[in-house]
């Protein structure tokens, strides 16, 4: 009897411990990405389908002390992505050569800790949140990364990514919404159905596609 009840309070304990986690495979809600060095700050309205792998951004900010408005469509089984432009109904069409990865905490991540943002003192004013850490590999080079996540649904909160060429870049999720409010957002308008494959010189603003 008294070794089952050890068994029972081991497993207990081990249920008890964070473990990584996939956040919800469909939300919206709305993210802030600023970067160390100062060249990128922006707001963005995001809607998010892992499993279509699709992304929809609606963001505005500014980029290497430059202001810009973006309207972005991440289609990464399809290996393209649009902008888009309802005011002039124009649509730029990309090759998007990156991989989909989904918002999730990686199986090899360390645990920082478990806190409570804002208060314990009362029901329903704070959140329980796990911070995780680890290091992940992208195209021959190394970057690192600190994310939290709520314990319950794995919502994410924030996300610290760094990358030598980058440096520092902050992510912080807010107004997020379990599911899709809007489905139309992740599919082209109209009149992006003439747009052809094109090229494009310079750096792109919206670098922080890759936290995704």
């Amino acid at each position: 009897m008294r070794a089952l009840l050890l068994v029972c309070l081991s497993a207990g304990c081990l249920a008890q411990r964070p473990q990584p986690c996939t956040s919800p495979p469909l939300m919206t809600g709305s993210l802030s990405v600023s970067t160390q060095n100062e060249k990128l700050g922006a707001f963005a309205k995001y809607t998010y389908d892992a499993l279509g792998q699709r992304i929809r951004l609606r963001e505005f900010g500014s980029y290497d002390n430059k202001t810009f408005h973006l309207d972005v469509l991440l289609l990464y089984r399809k290996g393209v992505m649009y902008k888009i432009s309802y005011r002039n109904h124009t649509c730029y069409k990309k090759r998007l050569n990156r991989d989909f990865h989904p918002l999730a905490i990686p199986k090899d991540a360390s645990l920082v800790g478990q806190v409570v943002l804002g208060s314990s003192s009362g029901p329903g004013q704070g959140v329980l949140v796990n911070t995780w850490t680890g290091q992940l590999q992208m195209r021959n080079k190394t970057a690192k990364y600190m994310s939290t996540v709520t314990e319950f649904g794995c919502v994410p909160v924030t996300t610290l990514f760094h990358t030598t060429r980058a440096g520092w870049m902050v992510t912080s999720f807010f107004n997020n919404v379990i599911g899709l409010s809007d489905p139309q957002q992740l599919i082209p308008p109209s009149f992006c159905k003439d747009a052809k494959l094109e090229k494009e010189e310079g750096e792109d603003p919206a670098t922080f596609y890759s936290l995704f």
